[in-house]
Order: C-alpha cells, then sequence, then structure tokens
C-alpha cells in the first residue's frame, strides 16, 4: 500500500515544519503544491522553504519553473503524478504540501478533462476581454452557461471579478460548443495510493497575527527589491498573487508603501479564509490545532495505517 501524507491549511499555520517533520520521520520525499511557490523568479514574496529547510528534506517542485512558462493546473497534475509514481518505487510514503485547493485536488481526484481550444477563439476571447473588460466575461458564461454562472454567483462570487477563470470558462463554451460545466465532474483518473489528509488550523486571531508577521518579515527580508526587479513583467500571470500586486501598485505611484503592506496583509488574510473554506469542504481530513505536538500526528497517521 502507498500513502500520500497531505497536509493542508492557511498560509503562514507551519505547514512547512509540519512536513519536514514528518518527512524525516517516516525517511519521504515531500513534494510542493503551492501553485506560488513553482517559480524561481518569486522566492521572499511566496514565503519559500529557506535552505535550511529545504537541506533538511528533499522537496520537489520548489521554484522549478520560470514566470515565463504558462504552467497550468493540469501541467502540474501530470508531472506531479510522474514523481509520485517514481517516488514510490523506493518508498511506500510520500508528503504533499499545499495551500493551493485546486492543484490538491488534482492529485488527490483528477482534474476534469477539456479539450483543445482553437488559438484563434482564445485569442478573440482575450482581445474582447481587454477592449470591453470583465462585464464581457460575465454576460458571455450567463448566455453560454447560466447554470454554472449561478453556481459560481451563489458559491464563489469572487470568481466572477477573475478575468484568467472567466476567460477559461468563456473560451471553453465558444470552442467546445458546449457548456462549461458539461465537462466538470467527469469520471476521475484512478489513483494507485491512499491519501492520509492532515489540516492545521488556529483560532482567527491568531492566525491573522501569524500573517501579519510574516508579512513585516517578508519586507525587511527585501522583498521590495524583489518586487521591484519583477515589475518590468507584471502583467504576467503568474505575478497575479498576493504581496506582488500590491507592490506593483506602489511602483505605479497609487498606493504610498505603508498602504501597500497594509493592503498585502488584509489580503491575505482574505486568501487564508478562502483556502480554509475550499479545504473544510473534504470531510476525510482530520484537523489538528496549528501548536499541536507532532507526536499527537505521528500517532494519527501511524493508527490510520494499522
Amino acid at each position: 500500500m502507498k500513502y500520500l501524507i497531505t497536509i493542508v491549511g492557511p498560509t503562514a499555520i507551519g505547514k512547512t515544519a509540519l512536513s519536514i517533520a514528518l518527512a524525516k520521520h517516516f525517511k519521504c520525499e515531500i513534494l510542493s503544491c503551492d501553485s506560488r511557490q513553482f517559480f524561481s523568479e518569486m522566492t521572499i514574496g511566496t514565503a519559500v522553504p529557506n535552505q535550511e529547510e529545504l537541506a533538511s528534506a528533499t522537496h520537489h517542485f520548489i521554484q522549478n519553473k520560470s514566470i515565463f512558462e504558462n504552467y497550468t493546473v493540469g501541467d502540474y497534475e501530470k508531472e506531479a503524478l510522474q514523481k509520485i509514481d517514481e517516488l514510490y518505487e523506493t518508498n511506500d510514503f510520500i508528503i504533499l504540501i499545499g495551500g493551493s485547493g485546486l492543484y490538491v485536488d488534482a492529485i488527490l481526484r483528477g482534474f476534469d478533462e477539456f479539450p483543445e481550444i482553437d488559438p484563434d477563439v482564445r485569442f478573440q476571447v482575450n482581445s474582447n476581454y481587454e477592449k470591453l473588460g470583465i462585464e464581457y466575461l460575465q454576460e458571455q458564461l450567463q448566455r453560454l452557461d447560466p447554470e454554472y454562472y449561478q453556481k459560481i454567483t451563489e458559491e464563489n462570487p469572487q470568481t466572477l471579478q477573475n478575468p484568467q477563470r472567466m476567460m477559461r470558462f468563456v473560451e471553453v463554451c465558444i470552442g467546445a460548443q458546449k457548456p462549461y460545466s458539461s465537462f466538470l465532474n467527469q469520471k476521475k483518473n484512478h489513483r494507485d495510493f491512499t491519501p492520509i489528509l492532515i489540516g492545521l488550523d488556529a483560532d482567527r486571531e491568531i492566525i491573522y497575527s501569524r500573517i501579519n508577521q510574516r508579512v513585516d518579515i517578508m519586507i525587511n527580508e527585501g522583498l521590495l527589491e524583489e518586487v521591484k526587479t519583477l515589475y518590468p513583467n507584471k502583467e504576467l500571470n503568474a505575478l497575479q498573487t498576493v504581496g506582488y500586486r500590491e507592490l506593483f501598485t506602489y511602483f505605479d505611484g497609487e498606493f504610498t508603501l505603508p498602504f501597500a503592506i497594509e493592503e498585502i496583509k488584509k489580503n491575505t488574510r482574505r486568501f487564508a479564509k478562502r483556502q480554509l473554506t475550499w479545504f473544510k469542504r473534504n470531510e476525510n481530513t482530520k484537523w489538528f490545532d496549528y501548536a499541536a505536538n507532532r507526536k499527537e500526528i505521528i500517532n494519527y497517521i501511524e493508527n490510520f495505517l494499522k
């Protein structure tokens, strides 16, 4: 039997430290499932494990891509499953760690299969968005897939303001001439491992305090300088993320630096709330307090194995 020990939870909760402790105990390797940590040009703002942490256990999918590459969740699923198969040849355990719910789900359950979309369709949808704005995408999705539009409106309304996600929905509807929702919840690929899901949580005040402290540390470690080097490429998809967007706006002259830093903290807190909402949908996750004794978590896993 092969096991994928999966650690989830909000940002800044302590997932990295726990993953290293479990990797040492089970003598296995770690796969990152954090979509912000894939890119080599982004270090401080994505809280990539430091050199000591990386040396403590073998990590995969940490800064292995460039921001100039078009890297999707489907690409990650394919590459990560190949690496998982390779690692299982010599070990029955792998640690999967990450705060990106969509990427975790892609590994555990499989990613929905979508048809190839004509590049001309993609170009046309993108051009219309640039000319007409997010309202164009919203109107198109409501017309082409009213069922899915209603679902998003009720369950995840912030998605309606996400141009990348919305362009994807619309281009699939147009390119496949079928509703986007018709491709969802298909039969998923078989997985040759048993997941053991571990969640870390804390009182909201503690989570928010840890996030605020982490942002301050990032600023002190040179986040401003890191973002400044990336500023010429600020339109790239990989850089449309918390901690970078706010400082790009500062460099644009629209924010003061203190206000930009407070915006990073606020938006990271909101992100953490969304992470918890996503991960708590899975009833198979065993939740622990962030300060729980490591032995308690290891005992749970070992009892699961029995």
